[in-house]
């Protein structure tokens, strides 16, 4: 810790668990607004988990191995989804090569540094997770009413939260470090992708599916838990979670130093890029040339960046297990009983989706693939205003809700009646193009092409009105459409609705696009009247 070089590499490899190079020039230096955001929600979902962990001191065992199990499955998520997104982040890349290789630095010192920086990582978000759960909970199942019993109880529940993460995030790593060890290196890029979804899929479905006891981690460190805090509890729970830390630590140590002292000159003599494979070619025009090169610039970039098809996945994730969730929701459970109610959790699940994944993709073409790549699109004459706004329509059209609305026509046509199938399918259409066209106001911008500002959005008020609302009033926006379904004039006076709406939407984006506000941006924050040359003198002490 007192090596200079390591303090220096260890405050940039933490650092650098965001890229960025994707952000906005003004929000380079300043990455508080972005923390601050992240914090903010994790907070929020501890609020969250000490209620329910106020429910654990019942006296009812069942009910607190239940609690305890969903805190300690919410922190393997949350970890998990941490150890996705940054993938590309733990082990070294071409430019930590080519930039330290030719200093004086041990491959010793990054590796200590890199190790650090992602544990510190690792347990500010385990630590902001459990800010206020972490007390709670063991307050609450304090049954003894000792302090002796608290702090035990406290201890036990910190090291099983920092235990479980560091099981999961182990996990991720050792598949990574093994795939890394074992295939070429422009091969394991293009291998990367998929085990980056298939985990993100995972995480994503292990969460919302609960499978049995005894192959889930989760349940595993509840025995971990109930054996540190010195209580009665399955002793196979606790020796799978000591057998499969052991495990994955172990593999992630192997995987990791061969990551920097092997892999560091495979890096260097392997290309990055794959050859090339023949394959599909072809690709939809989309009017004229400039509306067509937009359109098939953002086909080909989002089929070639992984991390932008991550992000969508999120998206499409969060719909999806809405699918899981809706038919136990107390609100759903209750309209289940209703005339053909088996349908509603499907109508508002589908609504979800087509809102979700149209959002994420406006939101996914917000981030650029290389800010030092745009300037092409700089010096290039494109045209502003109605044209650019056309071009950014279809591609949101074609990228997301015309694939999802094509989708969920094939689900219903082959589960539904055909009638009722055509009719929730024009809402579904509707409710997207409002959406599509409320995510095209604002500053007119080139998809993957544009500097991305942090802070303009409240991701804790977003997960509020998520987790509070959302569900809850697509099951009555659920029960009020299949009412409609009865009434042909009230189902037609509702469709006319939303189309005036959606006409309405569309007229006032172009009306926007065609205003002075409508010119072509490349940076998030407008340029300044005033440029600072920022300059600034050494003074040496003699």
């Amino acid at each position: 810790m007192n090596d200079p070089q390591f303090r220096v590499l260890y405050r940039q490899f933490l650092f650098r668990m965001v890229d960025l190079e994707l952000l906005s020039a003004d929000a380079q230096g300043d990455m508080s607004k972005l923390f601050g955001q992240f914090a903010a929600l994790l907070v929020f979902i501890s609020i969250g988990l000490s209620v329910a962990g106020a429910i654990a001191g019942s006296g009812n065992r069942i009910l607190e191995w239940y609690i305890v199990h969903v805190l300690i499955d919410t922190t393997m998520l949350v970890v998990g989804l941490f150890a996705v997104l940054s993938w590309d982040s733990t082990f070294p890349d071409r430019r930590d090569v080519m930039v330290l290789a030719p200093l004086p630095i041990r491959t010793r010192t990054v590796f200590l540094a890199k190790v650090a920086a992602v544990a510190t990582a690792l347990s500010v978000t385990v630590a902001t997770l459990h800010i206020f759960a972490g007390i709670v909970v063991p307050l609450a199942l304090n049954a003894s009413g000792t302090l002796f019993g608290f702090v035990r109880g406290l201890a036990a529940w910190w090291m099983t939260m920092l235990a479980g993460g560091a099981f999961i995030f182990s996990c991720v790593l050792s598949v990574q470090g093994i795939a890394a060890q074992l295939l070429p290196r422009r091969y394991f890029l293009r291998v990367s992708s998929f085990l980056q979804m298939a985990a993100f899929a995972w995480f994503v479905g292990n969460y919302f599916l609960e499978p049995r006891v005894v192959w889930s981690p989760s349940w595993w460190f509840v025995g971990f838990f109930e054996q540190l805090k010195g209580t009665t509890a399955p002793a196979d729970m606790a020796w799978r979670a000591w057998l499969g830390l052991g495990i994955a630590g172990g593999c992630t140590v192997v995987a990791w130093t061969l990551a920097y002292f092997r892999t560091l000159r495979k890096i260097v003599e392997e290309p990055d890029i794959a050859p090339v494979v023949r394959g599909l070619t072809w690709l939809p025009r989309f009017g004229n040339g400039f509306e067509t090169a937009i359109g098939q610039f953002s086909i080909r970039t989002l089929l070639r960046s992984r991390q932008h098809r991550l992000l969508l996945a999120f998206y499409g994730g969060i719909g999806f297990a809405a699918v899981i969730l809706f038919p136990r929701w107390p609100v759903m459970r209750e309209l289940l009983s209703e005339k053909d109610g088996a349908m509603l959790p499907t109508m508002a699940a589908t609504i979800l989706i087509v809102v979700l994944i149209t959002v994420g993709a406006r939101i996914v073409f917000s981030l650029p693939v290389d800010m030092r790549a745009n300037w092409i699109f700089r010096i290039t004459p494109f045209p502003g205003g109605a044209a650019c706004m056309i071009a950014r329509r279809r591609v949101l059209y074609t990228l997301s809700l015309l694939p999802v609305w094509a989708g969920c026509a094939v689900v219903l046509y082959s589960t539904w009646p055909r009638a009722e199938a055509a009719k929730h399918l024009a809402v579904l259409l509707l409710a997207g193009v409002i959406t599509a066209e409320l995510c095209l106001r604002g500053s007119q911008k080139l998809p993957f092409t544009c500097s991305y500002l942090p802070g303009k959005s409240n991701f804790n008020m977003t997960c509020l009105l998520y987790t509070g609302f959302v569900f809850s009033g697509l099951a009555k926006v659920a029960q009020f459409e299949r009412r409609l379904f009865d009434d042909p004039a009230s189902y037609g006076a509702a469709n006319a609705i939303l189309f005036g709406l959606a006409i309405a939407a569309r007229w006032r984006v172009s009306r926007l696009a065609a205003s002075p506000e409508g010119t072509l941006q490349f940076e998030e924050s407008a340029e300044p009247a005033v440029f600072v040359l920022d300059l600034q003198r050494d003074y040496f002490s003699t």
